[in-house]
């Protein structure tokens, strides 16, 4: 039996209104206080960094998943398959960023904002940095079942992160990120609406350019009754000077909150990895002579 309760997120929004006098009149100290490229992007892997692109800077992201590799050679170890998002970054200001994307995976549009809340210091005042982070997505495929249509309202969900991290030395960052993503639509009367997670990362810096990072999103167990399974990835980041190529190995298919972390269903121990890559590029739309 479906089950479609709709919950609007009143408390989100009222939070939203008490940022908006730090969002548009926060004192902003200079570049050199502030430590800088706890991550090299706006992502970790699959999930959110707590970094932000730069006032009036607009960056285009490109994520790809290909398919399982232990699909052997007939599916080409997975690159007969794939799964991609194009997506549309924007700094409104140095704290605020706005985004857009579109996915294969479940034909998703979302939308998201990033709030830098605290930023860690040079001189240690700020010991770390937290991020707000929130997002929207909708279901676009098509029901399955003509006798049982799906409307806009339970096409939602909805995600709401705290990103909260910095850097312990010139090479090694870490961020945590408590998470809750809240479905209109839940399959059964027994799973749980809102979900709850909470994510780690870590990145370590071999080289100025070459970095290796893993990112892992626990769910609490007892939420949901389909077999599901932590998001778990691997991968390198590589800085090519005009972009930021990122390759990885993950279990997840989706690469929005509410996918992978709600319904991520390959298990490392089976061997359901799938090789992927972000690549993004920036441009400078303020300030900037065309």
């Amino acid at each position: 039996m479906k089950k479609n309760i709709l919950r609007p997120a009143t408390w989100p929004l009222f939070l939203f209104s008490l940022l908006l006098p730090l969002i548009f009149g926060a004192h902003v100290l200079s570049a050199q206080d502030y430590v800088s490229r706890t991550f090299r992007g706006t992502r970790v892997i699959n999930g959110h960094s707590l970094e932000t692109v730069h006032t009036g800077e607009l960056e285009f992201l490109i994520s790809h998943r290909f398919g399982y590799i232990n699909r052997g050679a007939y599916e080409f170890f997975g690159l007969d398959q794939a799964s991609m998002r194009l997506g549309f970054e924007y700094g409104v200001n140095d704290r605020l960023m706005l985004g857009v994307g579109r996915s294969t995976y479940g034909k998703h549009y979302d939308a998201f904002a990033k709030f830098r809340l605290l930023r860690q210091r040079t001189d240690g005042k700020i010991p770390l940095s937290i991020t707000l982070f929130a997002s929207a997505a909708i279901n676009t495929l098509k029901p399955t079942d003509p006798n049982f249509p799906i409307y806009l309202q339970s096409r939602l969900a909805y995600t709401w992160q705290l990103l909260i991290g910095g850097k312990v030395n010139d090479r090694l960052s870490l961020q945590l990120m408590p998470t809750i993503v809240h479905y209109n639509l839940v399959e059964t009367a027994e799973d749980h609406n809102d979900l709850l997670s909470a994510g780690a990362a870590i990145r370590f810096r071999f080289t100025k350019n070459v970095a290796i990072l893993a990112e892992y999103y626990y769910v609490l167990p007892g939420q949901r009754t389909q077999e599901l399974h932590d998001a778990f990835a691997i991968g390198f980041d590589i800085n090519t000077g005009s972009h930021v190529f990122q390759l990885q190995i993950t279990n997840a298919t989706g690469m929005i909150e509410k996918a992978f972390i709600g319904e991520t269903t390959g298990d490392w121990a089976r061997g359901d990895i799938r090789l992927g890559f972000n690549i993004a590029r920036t441009f400078k739309l303020k300030g900037r002579r065309y």
